[in-house]
């Protein structure tokens, strides 16, 4: 089996390179094998138009049994604590439109620019993870006022990113199976980065990475 785990920085699956790099055999900075599994780490680089191009460009050349995209997330969901690992079961694209006279947002789907408005991943859930609606932004929300707007717009969103729905869009459009893991460092509120926590996210969110490669038989 071949699996592609990808991130936009680093850091965010650090901990899990250290363990890859400890419990397979390393064939190149991101590459590993163990058995029949093989895992290829991919960064990157934070947003949406960053990870169309990495993923386009892998899966023009590759084509993985398993995607996993992995990272943070803010949370809208005030059932969503800090340090909690979900998987994103719909995606959308929260800011690609256009903005009315009145102040309104009208996105590319309402415009019947876009196909479909909501992405949705047709994989079976990981077991034991809850399943969450996403919401990809080029903007990090940090304003009462666009947090109010956003939340009316899209009311069903638990969770932003800035990456998601162009992980959905990518894999769907190549018919790569996939998952997206997501754990929450922080809420989406008013801008506090004191209020993050994105140790215990880290640490979450690889420690169920690893457990999910260990479960592979």
């Amino acid at each position: 089996m071949y699996i592609i785990i990808i991130a936009a920085t680093p850091f965010e699956i650090a901990p899990l390179c250290s363990w890859l790099t400890a419990h397979f055999q390393q064939k190149t900075d991101a590459v590993f094998s163990k058995g029949g599994l093989t895992i290829k780490t991919l960064v990157t680089g934070v947003g949406a138009p960053a990870t169309a191009f990495q993923l386009g460009w892998t899966l023009a050349k590759e084509k993985p049994d398993w995607i996993i995209n992995a990272g943070i997330a803010g949370a809208f969901s005030i059932n969503l604590p800090i340090g909690t690992v979900v998987q994103v079961g719909q995606e959308r694209f929260a800011d690609l439109g256009v903005e009315e006279a009145d102040g309104q947002f009208t996105d590319l789907a309402e415009m019947g620019l876009w196909p479909h408005s909501v992405l949705t991943n047709p994989n079976p859930p990981i077991p034991g993870l809850q399943v969450c609606k996403g919401l990809t932004v080029n903007k990090v929300h940090g304003k009462t006022e666009s947090i109010s707007s956003i939340c009316a717009k899209y009311s069903e969103a638990e969770l932003e990113s800035m990456e998601g729905a162009a992980v959905f869009y990518a894999c769907l459009a190549a018919s790569v199976p996939f998952v997206e893991i997501r754990s929450i460092s922080n809420k989406v509120e008013s801008r506090n980065r004191d209020a993050w926590n994105l140790p215990l996210a880290i640490q979450n969110l690889n420690q169920v990475l690893i457990d999910m490669l260990e479960a592979i038989p």
